[in-house]
């Protein structure tokens, strides 16, 4: 299947400021690229794209005072099947761990594990190892945090949130990213597009999505608390330890969000014909959050 992809988005500086922005597909998915995910400025800013050390492709812009639009459209080819589900997949053992992987066992930001590690091995540890024990952590979060994005908080960590038992996607991930850790399986975060392929639609105008992925019998599988299905036509554009590392923009100095469209769906072989994706197709929405603040620092 194709899915259309993109963003429309829009900031104001008072002062001029260094800015990044994690909104380009991730690298290993560039090759399902139909059409090319260019992004445009207004007005025009030269940027820079580089690999951070999470290999996501990382955009840098010195942001002029004033307003700057930012825009995508693009169109991406998708299996249209569903996340991989494989109750097989077993833990593999910390010391044959890749070096590579070890980080995902730690504590981070969000990911505040010191606080949880008990609470993990109480319910958990009488589990079946593997993939059966991060199944009955997704299935625990699910069912402990209510989403609400009236009540997305961007300071959110995951112990408070299973404290407060109310998130968003963010929250759903953070939570089940660090039990998964507390319970010496490695986990990442992962956030990208998530539209309403294959399920009911929802009318309400969301946000990119986050999801999550654990290490079992040597690879990197996709789990998602907030719906705790296995979803078609999932983008993966950045991973990291939680959202720290995979924020949609850092401004290194004041910037107000403004504007903030986020598009995503399935279209068919005639559309992809008939149009050059630069803005000619009617919105649609994401299957995600609300909007959350730009991560300032300054």
């Amino acid at each position: 299947m194709k899915i259309r992809c993109g963003y429309d988005l829009s900031y104001y500086c008072p002062q001029a400021v260094a800015m990044q922005f994690l909104l380009s597909v991730h690298p290993t998915r560039e090759r399902d690229l139909v059409t090319d995910q260019v992004m445009r400025t207004d007005p025009y800013l030269p940027s820079r794209v580089v690999l951070d050390h999470f290999g996501n492709r990382l955009t840098r812009i010195m942001v002029p005072p004033g307003e700057i639009k930012l825009s995508a459209d693009f169109v991406i080819e998708d299996s249209g099947l569903p996340d991989v589900v494989d109750w097989d997949a077993q833990e593999v053992p910390i010391d044959r761990l890749p070096d590579d992987v070890l980080i995902y066992l730690m504590g981070s930001r969000y990911a505040d594990t010191d606080l949880l590690g008990d609470i993990a091995w109480q319910l958990f540890g009488g589990t079946p190892r593997g993939w059966g024990r991060v199944q009955a952590i997704v299935d625990y979060v699910h069912n402990r945090l209510r989403f609400d994005y009236q009540l997305a908080r961007n300071t959110r960590t995951a112990s408070e949130g299973h404290q407060e038992q109310v998130g968003v996607c963010r929250d759903f991930a953070h939570l089940a990213v660090s039990l998964c850790r507390c319970m010496n399986i490695p986990a990442r975060y992962c956030t990208g597009y998530l539209g309403d392929i294959g399920v009911p639609k929802v009318p309400d105008p969301m946000d990119w999505s986050a999801w999550f992925e654990v290490y079992l019998s040597g690879k990197w599988y996709t789990f998602d608390a907030r719906h705790n299905r296995p979803r078609i036509g999932r983008i993966v554009m950045a991973r990291g330890r939680d959202a720290t590392d995979v924020a949609i923009s850092t401004a290194f100095g004041p910037a107000i969000l403004g504007r903030f469209d986020v598009i995503t769906d399935e279209v068919d072989e005639q559309t992809v014909h008939r149009h050059s994706y630069s803005g000619q197709f009617p919105s649609s929405r994401m299957d995600g959050e609300q909007p959350m603040p730009v991560l300032s620092r300054g």
